[in-house]
């Protein structure tokens, strides 16, 4: 089983959501929140805020915990065919400066802010409706319950 550390950013403006458009070597596109993989040794806290900077050209500040989610995605849905657990921990962050861009050199094809409503049309990664979910509701626990995976949601 492989295992990752991850840190999400849940930028919610008047109505929208920055997301980011991610671009698999096959050519494969799936919406996402900016965020991605704490380096060692490195903050979540810090992770979160370098992730935007680096897939979307924006300036972050971070103004919540949301949660942590965990989850198992079994060997025959994983990219790489193992089983694999990742836990996402989900921070509110306000956009301070800069323009959503596409990222330099990195599998994010373009970053946008999309109205909320129109989020449900897209082939979107869980985590975009964990993270929506997190913001919503605002747990006590910080524990969102299962989003069921289905329809246009990948992993």
């Amino acid at each position: 089983m492989s295992l990752r550390l991850a840190a999400y950013a849940v930028c919610v403006e008047d109505g929208r959501v920055l997301l980011a458009r991610h671009v698999s070597p096959a050519g494969d596109t799936t919406w996402t929140l900016p965020g991605g993989k704490v380096e060692p040794a490195e903050d979540p806290f810090d992770a979160v805020i370098r992730e935007v900077a680096e897939e979307t050209g924006c300036d972050a500040l971070v103004e919540r915990l949301l949660g942590v989610d965990s989850r198992v995605i079994p060997a025959a849905e994983a990219r790489l065919g193992v089983e694999h657990q990742n836990v996402g921990i989900f921070y509110l962050v306000r956009i301070t400066g800069g323009t959503p861009r596409p990222e330099p050199g990195g599998d994010i094809a373009e970053s946008v802010w999309t109205p909320v409503p129109d989020v449900a049309r897209l082939p979107r990664s869980s985590l975009v409706d964990v993270g929506l979910a997190l913001a919503r509701t605002l747990p006590p626990t910080g524990h969102v319950a299962p989003v069921p995976v289905g329809g246009l949601l990948r992993h």
